[in-house]
């Protein structure tokens, strides 16, 4: 740690250096799915005979009004727990950033969340559609660096059943739809001034992100008049070994760190191969991912509520005080968002 701060006493974070060392902390997250589960074999058998069955929906438009409907319920439910967790009553929270990748109607699930869960009628609402759980936390981080005396949430909603393409009955919608889940999460956060103010966390130390150029198909949904549709390539583990290894690598050494020195790795969960590209492209030991693995097997991938379902495991059961923890993410139109935490 001492080497982190001596390169924050140089300015290299996000916040400026006046505050430098007055980092956010993150105080509770929690999650929350639908009450129905299947199996990935059940999804799969649902899935070959899908155009023979009746269906709810036509197109994007009943399939938003239903994501608002569900997200509403699930987002009020996490939300809610995450502030229980932290010791933050709903009118403390002073701004909500929520994020989605599936679902069209985030725009709209704010206002509507704030009213049914007690938030201040100046609460400040800030949609995040597209970019990903990891992103959220970036922008709370910079936020409260600005805004040390406030209290920020991210909550995350998806709904990837809803994006079911009736129409195409193709190998890769069978393995999307059969990988991908349902879920919200949210993570409660608080300004440096507000620490000592109930349940505290690991601190944000600072937070990166990095577009990678020419490959925007690679990991990417796409929007049309029948709503969304996947567009998943094969080549997000190959990608991976090619550009995270340094990314990491480079953003720790900005701030005087290996990775060797990282006890806690916070991985997003984007499906096996990706997890074990992670594992080669940094070294890590064979236990490192072992949350996010079972994030994985439990939940399948949630979009952008893995990151936080993996981070959850973390907060309950935490590292040694003192340990550096790294967060992962690879968001959509492939780039990688990443954030330093130490508890």
């Amino acid at each position: 740690m001492t080497r982190y701060v001596n390169k924050l006493s140089q300015g290299a974070t996000a916040c400026s250096t006046a505050v430098a060392t007055a980092h956010p902390s993150l105080a509770g997250v929690a999650v929350r799915f639908p009450p129905h589960r299947c199996t990935q074999q059940e999804a799969i058998s649902a899935l070959t005979n899908f155009e023979t069955r009746p269906s709810r929906f036509s197109g994007l438009t009943e399939a938003s009004d239903a994501y608002l409907e569900i997200a509403l319920d699930l987002g009020e439910r996490a939300l809610l727990a995450a502030l229980d967790q932290a010791q933050v009553k709903p009118s403390e929270l002073d701004i909500l950033f929520s994020t989605t990748v599936a679902g069209p109607a985030v725009r709209r699930l704010p206002a509507r969340l704030a009213r049914r869960v007690g938030l201040r009628a100046d609460v400040k609402r800030i949609p995040l559609f597209g970019s990903g759980c990891a992103s959220g936390v970036a922008h709370v981080h910079d936020h409260l660096c600005a805004f040390p005396d406030q209290v920020a949430a991210v909550l995350a909603v998806e709904l990837c059943s809803l994006t079911i393409q009736r129409q195409h009955n193709s190998g890769t919608k069978l393995v999307t739809t059969s990988l991908l889940g349902d879920g919200a999460a949210a993570v409660i956060a608080k300004g440096a001034n507000r620490t000592g103010d109930g349940r505290s966390g690991p601190r944000v130390l600072a937070t990166h992100s990095r577009i990678h150029p020419g490959i925007d198909e690679v990991k990417s949904w796409k929007i049309g008049g029948d709503g969304f549709r996947s567009a998943l390539s094969g080549d997000v583990a190959a990608i991976i070994d090619k550009y995270l290894g340094d990314d990491v690598r480079a953003f720790l050494a900005n701030h005087g760190l290996a990775p060797r020195e990282v006890a806690t790795w916070v991985c997003h969960p984007g499906g096996a191969r990706v997890i074990e590209a992670v594992e080669k492209a940094l070294q890590l030991p064979g236990n490192a991912l072992d949350r996010t693995r079972k994030s994985l097997r439990d939940n399948g991938n949630l979009a952008s509520v893995s990151l936080l379902d993996v981070l959850r495991a973390h907060l309950a059961d935490p590292p040694p005080s003192g340990s550096i923890g790294l967060m992962i993410a690879i968001g959509p139109a492939f780039c990688s968002e990443l954030a330093l935490l130490a508890w």
